[in-house]
């Protein structure tokens, strides 16, 4: 990394944290208006759109016919079943305690790499991963319908699961394209898994408050667009797991924006639950310490 990009860095994950806080008090805006998953289909679309006159401005080289399976399974399992799981799950969920659920995805990343790339976690590793999964527990308990399948916590909870797989498929594709141009493209294949939804958001949007259009242009061009770019990049030069590590900045940053766009106020329980979870997080990404085995 050259000092030049080194020192935008701070910047750009600044950028990617508050675009991503954003979204967890302005889906809820939006919910009262428009339903979960053409809410998802509405919001795609418009980053859709941006992505497609950024690729026609930069003309960037196509990804190669070997990458478009990564492609397709980043914008399938990071855009699509990610939005659906958690705007079904923030229905019943509140924006502070979808963030704190969210944050357990450095840990699911970490566990991935244990099962898939021949990494293991030390003695601290496996406390620290059995100490967010106990605060998750807590924080669920305290939502409606409780850590029941199905009920809001879960889904928001199987979000997270999806964030942590995309944050690891993408980056041999940010590395590749770069962090712009990948994005893009997973975005395009995100809004088109989406697309059969978007006839009932383009139905309900007409007679829906001005609210509602504020939201979804939000989501569109903050969280979608700049929060994914900005992401891209901050994975492709620092790694997935270093990158990961800095979502522990998001809860904060949401208690803070939800308050001041929806008088949310998170409850004892979310706060402790919360707690746990980046402590959990934190000792596992501090003294975890995952080494590749021995082949």
């Amino acid at each position: 990394m050259t000092k030049t990009v080194a020192r935008f860095i701070p910047l750009i994950v600044a950028i990617a944290i508050l675009s991503w806080a954003s979204a967890y008090p302005v889906v809820r805006i939006a919910l009262r208006d428009l339903p979960p998953i053409p809410l998802a289909a509405a919001r795609y679309a418009g980053a859709a759109v941006l992505a497609m006159a950024w690729l026609a401005w930069k003309r960037p080289p196509l990804p190669a016919a070997r990458d478009v399976p990564r492609i397709l399974a980043c914008g399938v399992i990071g855009i699509a079943v990610y939005n659906v799981l958690f705007n079904t799950g923030e229905v019943t969920v509140s924006a502070g305690a979808s963030s704190l659920l969210i944050s357990a995805a450095p840990l699911i990343a970490a566990l991935i790499a244990v099962v898939t790339m021949g990494e293991r976690l030390s003695l601290w590793g496996w406390t620290g991963s059995l100490l967010s999964f106990a605060g998750v527990v807590l924080i669920a308990e305290g939502q409606i319908g409780g850590v029941s399948f199905g009920s809001g916590a879960t889904l928001v909870f199987g979000a997270a699961f999806c964030g942590a797989l995309y944050t690891t498929l993408q980056k041999r594709l940010v590395l590749r394209y770069g962090a712009l141009p990948s994005i893009s493209y997973i975005l395009m294949a995100g809004a088109l898994c989406l697309s059969p939804w978007l006839p009932q958001a383009l139905t309900v949007l007409p007679h829906a408050p001005v609210r509602c259009w504020a939201a979804v242009l939000e989501l569109a061009v903050f969280p979608a667009a700049i929060g994914y770019a900005a992401w891209a990049f901050v994975v492709g030069h620092m790694g997935a797991a270093r990158g990961a590590a800095l979502l522990y900045l998001l809860p904060p940053a949401t208690l803070v924006l939800a308050f001041v766009l929806t008088g949310e106020i998170p409850s004892l329980r979310t706060l402790a639950g919360g707690a746990i979870v980046m402590a959990g997080v934190v000792v596992t990404n501090t003294y975890g310490h995952p080494r590749r085995l021995a082949r």
